[in-house]
């Protein structure tokens, strides 16, 4: 029997290093795996090492699992001290921002899960192009974009402006560093990073006793139907339940996703120190409530990567890993060329919120991955980047395959969001790419409305794959490619 695999990532390299794997007798989580290593390399604005990682994994007996390994904040957080030294608002990138990153261990449970090839080989393609790799587009764009931040930190100008020129388009991106940390975790296991001599390099900017405390947390996913379907994502500390919600509104997608990002703001917390109660948060009847008044956000940021992936043994993964922000806190280890995650700007420092930061709490976070089943049968499996965003780009993706979009079709029509995507800009604000069938109807609504260009990356790189019969397709607003692999 021939055995097939379908893949999606927003890199073409990330692609290529599942493809490899599949070959090379991996199943759909080798594939995935290998592909999320080889991002951490060749997308380093959006995704890194030092960042997390929210999965769902489905099993050949149709079992779905939420792998969550998204890190706490240190044990010696201190809200008044941070309060004291930022004023009312976390900071936005630094050395305060930077939570355990779980991502290896998050590699490490999806591996334990039912991979099919060894820990090793998981960082084959990754440590080679840790070596050497070309600045695509996307990276390019994101350097020029990030001058002030590079230049701010030693590590990062080391990487990403060698010798005081901004990498471009085309240029050679070598991370020497990044490619031994590779290879110590292919060949010692993630316990070299919690609280061995990874970590221990790392312990300038992260405390060794806080990585070494540090476990994945395995869950049932948060589960609803849907026109004959079952939508499953993550539970809290992710705003998972944010798409169920938006699925189910009656009232025009602006509205419910501005309700959703006042109930994110008002509800959103670590389960593990705030109760969140999803059953009413999810209730219908919610939907009958005034809208909340648009308050003014601050700009709106959001780089992620999603890696989707299935197979014809019944395997299934879809991988969201992150460093929060483009190039996360801007502090990047020059031992290890370890860029570490800013995930713990999204804490809040007013004592009255559910994510107020707290020693071992978890940020309220933004990834969240996707799947879809009929009947028990996995149907699709998919993820995005987008930020806070994230429910909303789904949402749309989801629609257009219920209405019978192929995967291609439906991670390339046009889409909006609602939510601020520059500072000063109302929460209900509505940003649309300029070639949306409704995009009349979108500016007539009444809300403030931006026209952004077609394929725009402010609505987000997402990715999908079918089963049976497969296919896959990987946004055209991203750098990825989608493959369905033979053998």
């Amino acid at each position: 029997m021939t055995y097939t695999c379908a893949v999606a990532t927003p890199h073409a390299l990330a692609t290529a290093a599942a493809e490899e794997a599949v070959t090379n007798g991996g199943n759909a989580l080798d594939a995935a795996l290998a592909a999320a290593t080889t991002l951490s390399v060749v997308y380093p604005h959006n995704t890194s090492v030092g960042g997390d990682l929210i999965a769902l994994v489905r099993d050949p007996e149709g079992r779905i699992t939420c792998v969550n390994a998204s890190g706490p904040a240190p044990a010696t957080a201190d809200r008044a001290a941070l309060a004291a030294r930022h004023g009312a608002l976390m900071p936005v990138t630094g050395p305060d921002t930077i939570t355990v990153p779980g991502a290896v261990a998050g590699w490490a449970a999806l591996h334990e899960a039912g991979a099919a090839l060894k820990w090793s080989a998981c960082f084959e393609a990754a440590v080679r192009h840790a070596d050497a790799t070309p600045v695509v587009p996307g990276l390019a764009e994101a350097i020029a974009e990030a001058a002030e931040l590079i230049a701010a930190d030693p590590g990062m100008r080391e990487v990403f402006s060698p010798g005081g020129r901004p990498l471009t388009e085309n240029d050679t991106l070598r991370q020497p560093a990044l490619a031994a940390t590779l290879a110590d975790l292919a060949a010692h296991g993630p316990s070299t990073l919690y609280g061995g001599p990874l970590g221990r390099r790392l312990s300038g900017v992260l405390d060794l006793a806080d990585l070494a405390a540090f476990e994945v947390e395995r869950t049932a996913p948060l589960s609803r139907p849907l026109r004959g379907h079952d939508v499953h994502t993550s539970p809290p500390n992710t705003h998972g339940f944010l798409l169920l919600q938006a699925l189910a509104a009656t009232e025009p997608l602006p509205l419910a996703f501005h309700r959703g990002i006042a109930d994110r703001n008002a509800h959103l917390a670590d389960p593990r120190f705030v109760p969140v109660d999803v059953d009413a948060l999810l209730d219908p009847a919610r939907a009958l409530t005034p809208s909340p008044p648009p308050a003014v956000t601050g700009r709106a940021t959001g780089d992620t990567v999603a890696v989707v992936a299935a197979d014809s043994e019944g395997w299934a993964v879809s991988l969201i890993q992150s460093l929060f922000h483009s190039f996360g806190s801007g502090v990047l280890d020059p031992s290890t060329g370890v860029l570490l995650h800013n995930r713990g700007s999204f804490f809040s420092l007013d004592p009255a919120s559910p994510n107020v930061i707290a020693p071992g709490k978890r940020p309220a976070h933004t990834l969240m991955p996707v799947m879809v089943t009929r009947h028990g049968r996995l149907v699709w499996v998919a993820g995005t980047m987008g930020g806070k965003a994230q429910p909303q780009i789904l949402t749309q993706v989801l629609l257009r395959l219920l209405e019978g979009a192929d995967p291609a079709a439906a991670v390339a029509a046009p889409r909006f969001v609602v939510g601020g995507l520059e500072a000063g800009q109302r929460e209900d604000t509505v940003s649309v790419e300029a070639d949306h069938e409704e995009l009349a109807a979108l500016t007539a609504s009444g809300a403030p409305t931006v026209t952004l260009p077609p394929r725009s990356e402010w609505v987000g790189h997402a990715q999908v794959v079918a089963a049976r019969p497969f296919a896959a397709g990987s946004d055209p607003r991203s750098d990825g490619r989608a493959a369905v692999v033979h053998r």
